[in-house]
């Protein structure tokens, strides 16, 4: 019952990475990738292939990292990891940021 109030149990670690499995599944195999995909190969029908291949080479290498998860951690420490998940957060957050605004522009265009 200690560990609960003191925050040094087993309890304070799993209340602090609830995150990482719902921003992670989406991002590796989720329907934003398969749907990101469909967009281009629509813009660009002759690059399928590429487009196929280039999805296969970021799920391997999301695969590669996973496996490897046990050796990043030890290497980069609680404090790495916490400074690579920012990181990540905020490269997530501009990709986001710029899918918004290059949705806006072709809206625009196709409206005007």
């Amino acid at each position: 019952m200690q560990s609960l109030h003191s925050g040094t149990g087993s309890y304070a670690q799993e209340e602090s990475e609830p995150l990482i499995v719902p921003l992670a599944v989406p991002f590796i195999a989720g329907p934003s990738a398969i749907a990101m995909i469909t967009l281009l190969s629509t813009r660009y029908p002759a690059h399928r292939l590429e487009l196929g291949l280039a999805l296969g080479g970021a799920w391997l290498v999301s695969v590669l990292v996973l496996l490897a998860s046990e050796i990043f951690q030890r290497l980069l420490g609680k404090n790495g990891l916490e400074a690579v998940e920012r990181l990540m957060g905020m490269l997530l957050t501009a990709m986001a940021a710029q899918m918004l605004l290059d949705g806006i522009r072709d809206y625009l265009a196709l409206a005007g």
